[in-house]
């Protein structure tokens, strides 16, 4: 008798069926079953971000779940955020436009909870934003690039001092 057990999963719009042991976390089917590899497994324990997805709507860590938990969920990676025309959504264009990226190994994280977040919040503070981007490490940019893309892809101006960073 195998200990495996059946997840069933809607991810970006394709539904799947993974064999999995009950202790396999969401990162790991995500990336070793299905071969997603644009989540990103930094820390495994939930505080730097690079692996969060869209479980039924809401930005949460797949380092912090059990595939099994969220059995019937629709799932959301980075591959999924992308319109289906193949253009960027308002938030990976901005990245790009603003120079928020760098090494990239914290880029899925970001774009995933800021759509998310903007999805939810069409019309944010600069501050909200801030808090919005707190959950996500990024050790390569100092975020000031990440902050302006948020600002622009939320319709907020970005302040004319924000390249030389003075803007906070």
């Amino acid at each position: 008798m195998s200990d495996e057990v059946v997840v069933k999963l809607n991810v970006n719009g394709r539904d799947h069926k993974v064999l999995v042991e009950p202790r396999k976390l969401l990162s790991d089917v995500l990336r070793e079953d299905l071969h997603l590899t644009g989540t990103h497994v930094g820390c495994e324990h939930g505080a730097c971000g690079a692996c969060t997805v869209m479980v039924d709507g809401a930005a949460v860590r797949a380092c912090l779940l059990f595939a099994v938990q969220v059995d019937g969920s629709k799932v959301v990676t980075v591959e999924g955020v992308t319109p289906t025309d193949g253009t960027l959504n308002p938030f990976q264009q901005a990245m790009q436009d603003c120079h928020g990226l760098q090494c990239g190994f914290c880029t899925p994280g970001f774009v995933v909870s800021m759509t998310s977040y903007l999805d939810d919040n069409p019309n944010p503070t600069d501050d909200d934003l801030k808090i919005a981007l707190s959950g996500n490490l990024c050790r390569c940019t100092g975020y000031r690039g990440i902050i302006n893309a948020a600002r622009t892809a939320a319709g907020l101006p970005v302040p004319a001092n924000a390249a030389d960073g003075s803007d906070h």
